[in-house]
């Protein structure tokens, strides 16, 4: 079986642009443990390598209960590594494919990443990446915000490489797209996922990751009560604040966004109890579409050929 250092890797249990995930097993502690191996790209430079344990360390010291710690770092033949926390209960990527969520249910996870993001920007560490894939459950259900400053590696190995964009379009902030980072791009990111959380659907879609990116910098924001008309308009006012395309315009820290959110859970219940499920939302969205326009009367359209 495959090792990495003290490590004994058991299986795969994820994989994507920032690496692959191991389940694995910690034979000094006799636990299991979660291992994410980083792309050939950073790991190859001797640049990137000493910055990797300069963020590794920075990342280590980051303790907050809704932040998944690290345990320890490495390097196994030119292979770096991270060793965090096993989470078992999935993410929140996983809850969204089986339905669009409540309020009650949205609030307490929002409120929880709001927390760590708080935390991390008090320190001077912006996240890059806040989407439902790095928000973690853990066996009781509280969640965690998982994989600061890996985008940070990613994005030192794009200027290198010139590899391309860094981070994921569907959830950046317009101006990153100029390399701007900032706290206010975390919490765009936040207000994207919760769009996602509440609709089952992306507030911007784009067939490529440029066309995506174009999207966040000059459509508006969506009016999710489209597809879910349950849903007060004091939530339509949160997200459209937190997508403000000026980061000025947005909520000035993740917590603000998170109480906002939270008073509207801890108001009058809803009229409809039960979230609309996917079929249903996307009804809704194609019933609502926008017709072409057309200018006049149009002649007749010519009968199929025999």
């Amino acid at each position: 079986m495959q090792r990495l250092g003290r490590y004994e890797i058991i299986d795969e249990i994820g994989r994507g642009g920032m690496g692959v995930v191991y389940r694995a097993r910690d034979q000094r502690f006799n636990r299991e443990v979660a291992i994410k191996v980083l792309p050939r790209a950073i790991s190859s430079r001797e640049e990137l390598a000493e910055r990797f344990n300069r963020e590794a360390q920075a990342i280590a010291r980051l303790e907050h209960n809704a932040i998944v710690p690290v345990y320890d770092y490495g390097d196994e033949n030119g292979a770096l590594y991270l060793v965090m926390r096993l989470m078992g209960g999935g993410s929140l990527a996983d809850r969204i494919v089986k339905g669009p969520m409540n309020i009650e249910e949205a609030a307490p996870i929002i409120s929880r990443v709001a927390e760590a993001l708080d935390a991390a920007h008090d320190r001077g560490l912006i996240h890059r990446d806040v989407k439902p894939g790095n928000i973690l459950f853990d066996a009781y259900g509280a969640a965690f915000l998982s994989d600061f400053g890996i985008v940070k590696l990613d994005e030192a190995a794009t200027m290198l490489t010139g590899t391309g964009a860094v981070g994921t379009p569907a959830y950046m902030a317009p101006e990153m797209a100029d390399g701007v980072v900032s706290p206010a791009g975390d919490i765009y990111s936040l207000g994207v996922t919760l769009y996602q959380m509440l609709t089952g659907q992306l507030p911007f879609r784009g067939t490529t990751p440029i066309a995506m990116i174009m999207a966040h910098i000059s459509e508006p924001v969506p009016d999710l009560r489209v597809a879910r008309p349950d849903l007060p308009e004091a939530v339509q006012a949160i997200v459209e604040k937190g997508l403000a395309k000026k980061p000025e315009n947005r909520f000035p820290n993740a917590q603000r966004m998170a109480k906002a959110l939270a008073a509207v859970a801890d108001g009058p219940a809803s009229t409809v109890k039960r979230p609309p499920n996917r079929a249903e939302i996307e009804a809704r969205l194609k019933a609502t579409a926008p017709m072409p326009q057309t200018r006049g009367p149009q002649p007749p359209s010519s009968p199929p050929p025999p």
